[in-house]
């Protein structure tokens, strides 16, 4: 990363005071370098089948071998912490019984300091985590991954498997000198028949000098209250590191898509790790901001990518915009002033008298495109149409009412619609949804609302707002490329939640409000 004050600062004392050179990058006070690679890992031709230990670390260690790599570059690069993916050393499609062999054994919570790389005799079966603890140390950073695991247990314990073993998946983290300062057992498994869900949710972090507690959990955990948003509020934590094997479902579901939206919602940075596998549609890293991202997506080639980006700590004392509306309240005047694609005064825009939008008007409710049905996300929307230059639309499911107030810069030939859906999700996983979205559709017929589209050429402003029943809303804004953009103002007032946008930074693919209702689940 280039820094433009770098010249000057070389000239003038004082700005010693404000940047760090270490690793022969120039970092900024109050600002920490972080990287995350996105691993296309080396699989077992025949997961199913059962190998010596012998065989399962051969394997194991050609991806360990590759994660070295990257962790010496990462180094060289400044990186003071690097993220891997889960799934990422041994890879997936296991069996409860063929996975045994690859699984290390990792004191769950263990009394003082072990550092494997140090003292590797403490415990048998411990050579995965050995070598990561031994990157740790050798390139003085710290180090997060993720491994198969097992614990023995006794017949005694009722939740005990027939086998007499626990096997969890397993994120690690390790201190710069090799020390491991964490673990974190994977609370909600996505059809991983050969791993079992620990008792309780572990609420997993880990202290550093450089950008205090970073929080962990898994892949699905993310779109789960327990434990990824209770961890997050119980401990106040601001950085989150994130292995994942994540499976892009568009519209609404694609992984950096979903990242970002996390980030913004909770107000985090999240150092996001996926797998790279392109034809299981697995692709998606990043170090995400509530603001901005550095971001991996490639459906394309294939291979191994490292990012690497400085970004800034932020502290815990900040209120997310789930704690406080008081940002969206001062800015929403301006968002008035601003918003210039149609009379949002008039439309969109509170007056202070008012409790809630107005609503279209008569004359432009007769005008209102017709509503239609469709499946997006394996979920029945209701859709409405947007067509011509401009309009202002509604509609609405159960107790959720979507408003749109839009204008397109130029009348493309792509049809877009307004979808609302509030219910449960049943298909793979089962969570309560409430979700407001703009999406382009992937053809000219309403039927093809709610498909994967990855392109689009329409800029188009808007407004999106909706009385969502849940306060956990994560505001999804993806472009053309799989690219993403960020809001000009959101938040609360009242019961709506706001998200605006003067002009997309590219053909506009998904504007929504993805809003979790956990305890509707």
């Amino acid at each position: 990363m280039a820094f433009t004050m770098e010249a000057l600062c070389w000239k003038l004392p004082i700005c010693f005071l404000f940047y760090q050179v270490v690793s022969g990058r120039v970092r900024r006070e109050g600002h920490y370098v972080a990287a995350v690679y996105e691993h296309e890992s080396i699989l077992s031709p025949t997961p199913a089948v059962l190998v010596e230990r012998r065989s399962a670390l051969e394997l194991m260690g050609r991806n360990l071998d590759i994660y070295e790599q990257q962790v010496l570059a990462a180094a060289r690069q400044g990186a003071q912490i690097i993220v891997f993916p889960e799934d990422g050393i041994h890879g997936f499609n296991f069996t409860r019984s063929s996975i045994y062999p690859y699984l290390d054994f990792v004191p769950h919570s263990h009394s003082g300091k072990w550092n494997p790389c140090r003292e590797p005799y403490l415990y048998n079966d411990t050579e995965v985590v050995q070598r990561l603890s031994c990157m740790a140390l050798k390139n003085k950073i710290f180090l997060v991954a993720n491994l198969g695991t097992k614990q023995p247990c006794e017949h005694s314990d009722p939740r005990c498997p027939s086998d007499r073993r626990y096997q969890f998946n397993t994120n690690v983290a390790f201190a710069a000198d090799g020390v491991l300062l964490a673990t974190y057992r994977k609370h909600n498994l996505y059809f991983e028949d050969a791993f079992d869900t620990p008792p309780e949710p572990d609420y997993a972090f880990f202290d550093t000098p450089f950008a205090g507690k970073f929080g962990m959990f898994t892949c699905f955990d993310i779109l789960f209250f327990e434990p990824a948003v209770n961890l997050i509020r119980q401990y106040s934590l601001k950085q989150i590191v994130y292995p994942t094997a994540w499976m892009n479902q568009l519209p609404l579901l694609s992984a950096v898509e979903f990242q970002q939206a996390f980030a913004t919602a909770f107000n985090v940075n999240i150092l996001a790790a996926n797998i790279h596998h392109p034809t299981l549609g697995m692709t998606g890293s990043g170090i995400y901001t509530p603001v901005k991202s550095f971001i991996y997506h490639n459906m394309e080639s294939y291979g191994g990518k490292l990012i690497v980006a400085e970004i800034p700590v932020i502290t815990a004392d900040y209120k997310t915009d789930l704690e406080s509306n008081e940002r969206f309240r001062e800015n929403l005047h301006d968002s008035c002033r601003t918003f210039t694609s149609t009379s949002l005064d008039d439309e969109v825009c509170f007056k202070e008298q008012e409790e809630t939008p107005s609503r279209v008007s008569e004359k432009g409710m007769e005008q209102s495109p017709p509503s239609f049905y469709a499946e997006m996300m394996y979920d029945n929307f209701t859709f409405v149409p947007l067509w011509g230059e401009k309009g202002e639309l509604q509609v609405c499911a159960n107790t959720l009412c979507c408003h749109l107030n839009y204008r397109r810069a130029v009348l493309t030939e792509e049809l877009y619609a307004l979808g609302v859906f509030d219910g449960l999700h049943t298909v793979h996983g089962t969570y309560y949804v409430q979700a407001c979205a703009l999406v382009k559709c992937g053809g000219l017929s309403f039927s093809t609302c709610g498909q994967e589209v990855t392109d689009a050429t329409a800029l188009i402003d808007f407004q999106l707002w909706g009385n969502m029943s849940t306060q956990y809303i994560f505001p999804l804004l993806l472009t053309s490329g799989i690219t993403l953009d960020f809001a000009d103002h959101m938040g609360w007032k009242n019961n709506y939640y706001f998200l605006s946008k003067n002009r997309t930074s590219a053909g506009l693919l998904t504007a929504a409000l993805y809003g979790r209702w956990y305890e509707k689940d």
